[in-house]
């Protein structure tokens, strides 16, 4: 039995401190809230650029279509949302869904800057009660959203429940590293240089002392598949990108 299944179920992790349930949500919110103004920034920062092609390869992995309809949750400022709306054209529909109202209003302002109005709506909607009908979407996507869910389980339902029937789940997170050299490496940089990084660029230190530790309680590559498959999709896969710091998880729904 590990420590996961041994805590209290009334707790969750926020990061390595443990909270009520209840209270998970509205944590996290006041996490993005604060970041929000230099979330871009501190993703090319802290990712040295990465981020930019996890999320290309992530989207490529989709195999979205034009004309295909596309759910992004947890979208952040529309990273994944732009990339789906070239692909999927005109006669296409992508939805930006983020729980966070600040978050939200960032993706629908840089995406209009990016001159991107049409074919694209933007919904205030929590990962776990997902509120549009089954079988909606053809595609959908969660990169970086989901170790910050406070039932994942549910949360992965309701994407099962929300895809067609044929329809492809995307997850791009954070994991485990698989090469023995880079873990030590990655454990300073993370611990050290990250919540430096958020105190000096982003007046923030504690909110990314936050997301590097949620980073360390989110499950690894293959909890994460077995997860996957227990919400009901099948075919699931995974690909580790830069040696496993982040991975991607592929599931269809059939």
């Amino acid at each position: 039995m590990n420590a996961r299944s041994m805590a209290d179920p009334g707790t969750t992790d926020f990061g390595f401190e443990r909270i009520p349930r209840e209270s998970k949500t509205r944590r996290v919110t006041g996490v993005f809230s604060s970041v929000s103004p230099r979330y871009d920034l501190m993703n090319d920062l802290m990712s040295f650029g990465m981020h930019r092609y996890w999320k290309r390869f992530a989207v490529h992995l989709s195999g979205a279509r034009e004309g295909q309809a596309v759910l992004d949750v947890a979208s952040g400022t529309g990273d994944l949302a732009r990339l789906f709306h070239r692909r999927v054209g005109g006669q296409g529909r992508v939805v930006v869904a983020d729980i966070n109202g600040e978050m939200l209003r960032r993706a629908r302002e840089r995406l209009i800057d990016r001159g991107i109005a049409g074919g694209i709506d933007y919904v205030l909607a929590n990962a776990e009660r997902l509120p549009f009908h089954p079988n909606s979407f053809d595609c959908l996507s969660i990169a970086f959203g989901l170790r910050n869910v406070t039932d994942k389980e549910a949360a992965l339902r309701s994407m099962h429940e929300t895809l067609k029937y044929g329809g492809r789940l995307i997850v791009l997170e954070f994991s485990r590293i698989v090469l023995p050299w880079l873990e030590k490496l990655y454990d300073s940089y993370s611990f050290g240089v990250i919540p430096w990084l958020g105190r000096t660029v982003a007046n923030d230190k504690d909110s990314y002392r936050y997301l590097v530790e949620s980073i360390r309680m989110h499950p690894d590559q293959e909890t994460l598949k077995d997860m996957i498959l227990a919400a009901g999709f099948s075919l699931v896969d995974y690909h580790n990108l830069s040696g496993g710091i982040v991975a991607v998880h592929r599931a269809d729904k059939t």
